[in-house]
């Protein structure tokens, strides 16, 4: 065997030779040999940037060979020396390479290590161009050496699309995988194709018991606990909810973060629960998710009991985000004052609408958490303390993570929220509190995630500073807490997924190679198909509606879903059929029959859709939406033939609706129906307040029944909810103009042409309230404004004309 010194020289005149035959010799045959003489470590070269591995990085001893990369800014650059020397008489290795990128061979690798191990080695990459190797024309160096520790476990994480959204349409997308950053390629996939969200997940100490979040039928509370082995059966079985802790359809339980106790005992996990859960635009950061609301409850494997824990059970504040210390005796938690969201509609939903976080996504609300950590006591808890160092900094602190001696702890700190934000950076301190501070191994964005191998030398955590895809990386920690420039595992990423929640797999979690689902039925499908009505996907929606009802075909609620689907896609007719197969199973079905009554209103059936609207308000008196249809049907049957007409030429008529339906000859039937039709919107509006289209057709209602004065409040009340609608400021602003108040009705009037610029009448209209306001300059200017728009508007022309006969020396 030779001394690695002589080793080296032989390697590099074997690969010098080798690269002759791929690279293109100068016309003086300069090839290889050329480069590698022409670079000298004393000369000053334009600079090149190594971007893998960071100066300073320590590797794995059992890392399989990773990629080097580097960006070189000389377009003329084509070839490049790969030149990797060691401190001492190690000698160097020398590699000539067509690409901005190099692996070394398993063999290569293992001397790189061999020869690195625990002592300095250097990367230098030098650029030249193949047709003048002889010339460097760029050069960068970074600094590396490798561990005596190994990671050893391997790290179990989940693989999602982005954005969000798509994940939230179709979680089927979404994978887990389960590899050793020994082994090559990307790890193997070990659950896929479940139709329902899967989530967080965590590993007892031994990691002989897994626990994870998984939608089963329709309760997001739904959480997976198994015993850990090759292959893991999730079944029923297998499932509790936390929706059982004190069970109230007023203040449901989603289930958040839970963490499985060291000893595999119990599980903790954030209870009656609200969080800012909403999907975003932007490809990067796609959702925005922190908790508002919640206390800690734990589960009793032994005894199946829940129970809160008291210390982390105030109602006054949110309390989540729990981590074990190590022995199982503590507690940690984020907490922050409690916070009622202001536009929350829907209750049942975890995801919220922008409308419903928006003082959070538009408002500039704060909020922030600090950790706290309080006693387990067997469940008894007790008082909760803020963690000095993770707490009152004026930042948010969450993910509290303790290394498995419980000397150090990690967590993440951001200027507001939880998850996913920016400017998360990981912050080391000492667990029993201390100053805290900045890990050298952040990077430039979102570092969140981590996780403690189980020798308590290694944290793998995710980072999106490279890409919108959340990539992994591993730092080391020695035993002074100081961490190193992270490891990119870039073969943990596949190129059209985002890698999140790592987490290391102990003991026997480290041997799982399959998970199977044997829980999901026809209601696990009906949350899927929701999911895909929501995201306006309808063929989606289709075919999983479709497949619940194989499951279980006589599932009203089912056919009345994928009714809606069809009526998405413009389908009324198979609409139809699915609403009147839910109403054979359930005549009660409100839902249906509110359905079937939308449709038989847009076919011209107005009497008919009445019928199916009382129906179903019989059945749920308190469905605000559909005294609202109701009120819609019964003054279509109110109109005049001519009113119909006007009608259906409104700027809010909907396309698909029928034009041509019967109307009563007798004026005082359409005057009783314009009455019942004023109590429906009255009723609708006291239901749902906020809803400005209630209050806009209410307006109308009133103003056709010759109550005007009663009519404007309400018209007052669309445009204060809705500002940003023009309609709502036109009706005001007519109504106005028509009870004499000009001067407000002028600025309501400008609110239109401010949103919705280009309406010729609305020019009109202004203008005349202007002209009795005594405002003739600027009367004539909208007159004209108007008939540049539409210069056959008969109403502009005959007030402009009449405008300049009363004062002709005003005429242009």
């Amino acid at each position: 065997m030779p001394r690695p010194a002589a080793a080296a020289i032989l390697r590099s005149a074997f690969l010098l030779a080798a690269g002759l035959a791929f690279l293109n010799p100068g016309p003086c045959g300069a090839g290889p040999a050329d480069l590698l003489s022409a670079y000298s470590e004393k000369a000053a070269y334009p600079p090149l940037k190594i971007e893998n591995p960071l100066d300073g990085t320590l590797f794995p001893k059992d890392l399989a060979a990773p990629e080097f990369t580097w960006k070189d800014k000389n377009p003329a650059s084509d070839t490049w020396a790969v030149i990797v020397k060691f401190a001492g008489d190690g000698g160097r290795l020398d590699f000539v390479v067509g690409k901005p990128r190099w692996r070394p061979s398993d063999a290569d690798w293992a001397e790189i290590k061999r020869l690195s191990a625990g002592r300095k080695a250097s990367l230098t990459v030098a650029g030249a161009a193949s047709s003048a190797p002889g010339k460097i024309l760029s050069a960068g160096s970074a600094g590396f050496t490798t561990s005596e520790d190994e990671v050893s476990a391997p790290i179990f994480y989940r693989e999602v699309t982005l954005p969000f959204s798509e994940a939230v349409k179709d979680p089927s997308l979404i994978r887990w995988r389960l590899g050793k950053v020994s082994d090559k390629g990307i790890p193997p996939v070990v659950l896929e194709n479940l139709p329902v969200c899967g989530n967080c997940h965590s590993f007892s100490a031994d990691g002989g018991v897994l626990g994870m979040d998984v939608d089963y039928a329709n309760d997001k509370g739904s959480y997976a606990i198994a015993p850990a082995q090759e292959e893991i059966t999730l079944d029923k079985e297998k499932l509790i909810t936390w929706s059982d802790y004190r069970r109230d359809a007023k203040n449901p339980t989603f289930g958040l973060l839970s963490q499985v106790s060291p000893d595999g005992q119990y599980v903790v996990s954030t209870v009656k629960d609200r969080s800012v859960f909403v999907a975003r635009d932007d490809l990067y950061y796609s959702q925005l998710f922190f908790p508002v609301k919640g206390i800690l409850a734990v589960y009793s494997r032994k005894d199946k009991t829940f129970r809160a824990l008291p210390g982390a059970d105030d109602k006054e504040f949110v309390q989540s985000n729990p981590a074990w210390s190590p022995d199982g005796k503590t507690l940690l938690f984020a907490r922050s004052r409690a916070y009622e969201l202001k536009n929350l509609r829907n209750k049942s939903s975890a995801l919220l609408t922008p409308d419903e976080a928006a003082e959070f996504l538009q408002g500039g609300k704060e909020f922030k958490f600090d950790i706290y950590k309080v006693p387990f006591n067997g469940g008894r808890g007790g008082r909760a303390e803020p963690l000095p160092g993770a707490s009152g900094n004026g930042m948010s602190n969450f993910f509290p993570k303790y290394s498995p001696d419980g000397k150090w702890l990690v967590f993440c700190r951001a200027r507001n929220f939880m998850l996913l934000q920016p400017d998360s950076e990981l912050y080391i301190m000492p667990a029993k509190g201390g100053a805290a501070r900045r890990m050298n191994c952040n990077r430039s964005a979102m570092n969140s995630w981590h996780s403690w191998s189980p020798n308590g030398r290694w944290l793998v955590f995710a980072s999106k500073a490279n890409s919108a895809y959340t990539q992994l990386f591993l730092t080391h920690i020695d035993e002074q807490g100081n961490d190193t420039p992270p490891v990119l595992l870039a073969d943990f990423t596949a190129p059209d997924r985002a890698a999140n929640i790592p987490e290391f797999a102990p003991g026997k979690a480290g041997l799982i190679k399959r998970l199977k689902e044997k829980f999901l039925d026809f209601l696990s499908y009906m949350r899927a198909g929701f999911e895909y009505i929501r995201s306006e996907d309808a063929d989606g929606a289709i075919k999983k509606y479709g497949r619940s009802l194989e499951l279980n075909p006589e599932n009203p609620d089912a056919h009345t879903m994928l009714g809606i689907a069809y009526d998405a896609k413009g389908d009324d007719a198979q609409a139809l059929r699915e609403y009147n197969e839910a109403l054979k199973l359930d005549p009660e079905s409100s839902v249906a029959l509110a359905r079937t009554g939308i449709i038989l209103a847009k076919r011209g059936e107005p009497e008919k859709a009445a019928e199916y609207y009382q129906r179903s308000l019989k059945a749920q008196p308190g469905a605000a939406t559909v005294h609202f249809l109701l009120a819609e049907a019964l003054g279509m049957q109110s109109q005049s033939k001519e009113e119909r007409s006007r009608y259906h030429e409104a700027l809010d008529s909907r396309p698909g609706y029928a034009r041509d339906y019967p109307v009563s000859s007798d004026p005082l039937e359409r005057k009783r129906k314009l009455g019942e039709a004023i109590g429906h919107y009255k009723q609708a509006a006291a239901l749902d307040p906020g809803d400005a289209s209630i209050r806009m057709q209410l307006g109308a209602a009133l103003e056709a029944d010759g109550r005007p004065k009663e009519a404007l409040p309400h018209f007052r009340e669309a445009a204060r909810l809705e500002p940003e609608n023009a309609m709502h400021h036109h009706n005001l602003a007519t109504a106005l103009d028509k009870q004499g108040g000009l001067a407000e009705a002028v600025s309501h009037y400008r609110e239109v042409i401010g949103i919705l610029p280009g309406f010729a009448v609305v020019h009109s209209n202004l203008g005349y309230a202007l002209e009795r306001l005594g405002k003739t300059g600027e009367a004539r200017e909208q007159y004209r404004e108007a008939l540049r728009l539409d210069p056959e508007l008969r109403e502009a022309k005959i007030r402009l004309a009449t405008l300049d006969a009363k004062t002709p020396g005003a005429r242009p």
